[in-house]
């Protein structure tokens, strides 16, 4: 106990992935939380400018940009409309926009007592690598490549966190609420 406060490891289920698997339009947009998966880790992929000065004897290097991405793997379960959607863009070969999808990921560990969670939102590129590469289940395996900027914000629950709505922008304070 670091100043009196009691620090906490925050396991990795407590990081969650929903998905857009329906309409994309109006606000209210509900996002359906992405179960199944074995793997789905992120890679910031930074690009870096790098250099030296002449009149320096250490190079510099600034992060310019970032290509990030999520390396996914699930087992194909029915009935699960985010498998269903990746699946439908694997194996039909879908391009472009058609093999797009937006992903939220909520840091639930982050809830306040309103029932609010700090959320990103951000539109990605299916990109498939293998289809059934097991004998034991169906595994679709490939990444998720960033086709947008971040949206921030929060993300609010009905149903303990099988599904979600996302909220662009900073989670009112109780006072602004009371106003």
């Amino acid at each position: 106990m670091a100043n009196g406060v009691k620090k906490e490891l925050v396991g990795r289920h407590k990081r969650l992935a929903f998905m857009n698997v329906g309409d994309t339009s109006g606000s209210n947009v509900t996002y359906t939380r992405m179960t199944g998966f074995t793997s789905l880790s992120e890679g910031k992929e930074p690009t870096e400018y790098s250099r030296q000065y002449v009149d320096e004897a250490t190079e510099r290097t600034d992060i310019v940009g970032y290509a990030t991405s999520y390396d996914y793997e699930f087992d194909r379960h029915t009935n699960t409309p985010v498998h269903e959607r990746i699946a439908t863009i694997t194996d039909e070969e879908l391009l472009g926009t058609d093999a797009q999808v937006d992903i939220v990921s909520v840091d639930i560990f982050t809830e306040d007592r309103g029932g609010r969670a700090i959320a990103k939102k951000r539109t990605y590129s299916v990109i498939p690598d293998t289809v059934g590469d097991s004998t034991d289940a169906l595994i679709y395996s490939g990444s998720f490549s960033a086709a947008s900027e971040i949206a921030k914000g929060y993300c609010t629950t009905t149903d303990k966190w099988q599904t979600c709505t996302f909220t662009e922008g900073e989670i009112p304070s109780e006072t602004d609420q009371q106003l």
